[in-house]
């Protein structure tokens, strides 16, 4: 079980009104607390566990925990951390991104001790009155404060009134649910506060706990259209490699936010690794191990980092290789989407820029070409990723 003070200060960017206040308020009593989560996509990632991660301690902790689907709100779509307004989704891009939520995050959430609701049960029953009432409560001016929408303005680019409303619409959500607490990433603050802001109008106190936002494998904002982001439903061997090419400077990040390893310990490999003491491969290795046996187990993390001395650092082919049917004339870049390992055609392009696809062993660089494939051949897609061809008849 994780002690109150840990999960107050470890993998937390800020909480509000204080820490101390609500460490109290923890020591005393159970607590309620809640996680928004908009299904504006169909894959978790390894940015996604961080906030998890810190759900499922004050699941062991004994406090009452509730998952919140924004079935609701996800219809406007908030605008955080983007310079233009999110594409509205149907009822059925919804339904199909719900399937596979809870499949995704039961490595890290113990559902059994979780309360799962959906916030259009009550946003979407929201009268005309109702909605007029609640947005009385604050001002353009105040809904201007968030930075993405100072940085659109700035730009001449459009603000929908839609998007104005949709902090007001999650903050209506802790009042429905009455809680203690929410969590969330550090770019939800505002939306967070405008919740404590009306719980306040009732006499209850809520706390605001933001954690900090995991950047990508590059150093970079994690972004999907940057194909810097890592699933978090990775085979073992997937996950493993992928953990093994993130930038040194941010294994540190990786290491608080993503393990249990003692924060003393990596400050300690840290410190090694600047010092020139230790290669930043030993510390790599010992990242993908810890995260790869958390999301998977022991035996799968060893197997994984059998894999990856094999056939990256070793170069050696995987003894097992699956096949791939194609067509016998196939371009580069049909070929390298039907691997299924690049989850865009840009990012199939970036791969093949960067030297990452190679076909017997020769690299393949023009996405347009035109290959002539008589089946028996190795594609490799990617560091780990190999396919041997078969040709459909």
């Amino acid at each position: 079980m994780t002690d109150t003070q840990t999960i107050l200060t470890r993998g937390v960017q800020q909480v509000l009104p204080s820490a101390a206040g609500l460490a109290n308020l923890m020591e005393k009593r159970t607590i309620r607390l809640y996680l928004g989560i908009d299904p504006t996509g169909n894959q978790l990632t390894l940015g996604h566990a961080v906030v998890l991660r810190k759900l499922q301690q004050f699941v062991e902790a004994g406090h009452e925990v509730i998952l919140l689907i924004g079935s609701g709100t996800v219809k406007i779509g908030d605008p955080t951390g983007k310079d233009q307004t999110r594409p509205l989704l149907t009822d059925e891009q919804i339904e199909a991104h719900f399937q596979t939520w809870k499949e995704q995050a039961a490595p890290i959430l113990d559902f059994d001790k979780i309360k799962v609701v959906y916030n259009g049960d009550w946003l979407d029953k929201l009268t005309f009155p109702d909605l007029v009432k609640l947005m009385a409560k604050f001002t353009v001016q105040q809904m201007m404060e968030r930075d993405m929408f100072q940085e659109r303005a700035k730009n001449n680019q459009p603000i929908h009134l839609h998007e104005l409303i949709y902090p007001m619409l999650q903050g209506y959500d802790s009042v429905v649910l009455d809680v203690d607490l929410e969590l969330g990433g550090n770019d939800q603050l505002f939306n967070m506060m405008v919740g404590r802001t009306l719980q306040a109008e009732k006499n209850r106190e809520k706390y605001v706990l933001a954690v900090p936002l995991l950047v990508g494998s590059d150093g970079r904002k994690m972004g999907k259209s940057l194909g810097n982001f890592i699933p978090l439903q990775s085979s073992a061997e997937d996950l493993y490699g992928r953990l093994m090419s993130v930038t040194d400077d941010v294994m540190g990040d990786y290491f608080r936010l993503l393990t249990d390893v003692p924060l003393e310990e990596i400050a300690s490999l840290e410190a090694s690794v600047q010092a020139g003491t230790m290669n930043p491969m030993e510390m790599k290795k010992r990242l993908a191990h810890e995260i790869t046996t958390w999301l998977h187990d022991e035996s799968a993390a060893q197997r994984a980092a059998e894999h990856f001395a094999k056939t990256v650092q070793a170069r050696e082919l995987p003894t097992q290789i699956p096949s791939l049917k194609v067509n016998a004339t196939v371009s580069v870049l049909d070929l390298v989407m039907l691997s299924g390992v690049p989850s865009s055609k840009s990012e199939a392009r970036r791969l093949l820029e960067q030297g990452g696809v190679e076909l017997d062993a020769q690299k393949l660089s023009d996405p347009l070409q035109s290959l002539n494939l008589g089946g028996g051949e190795t594609l490799r897609v990617g560091k780990r990723n190999y396919f041997e061809l078969t040709v459909s008849e």
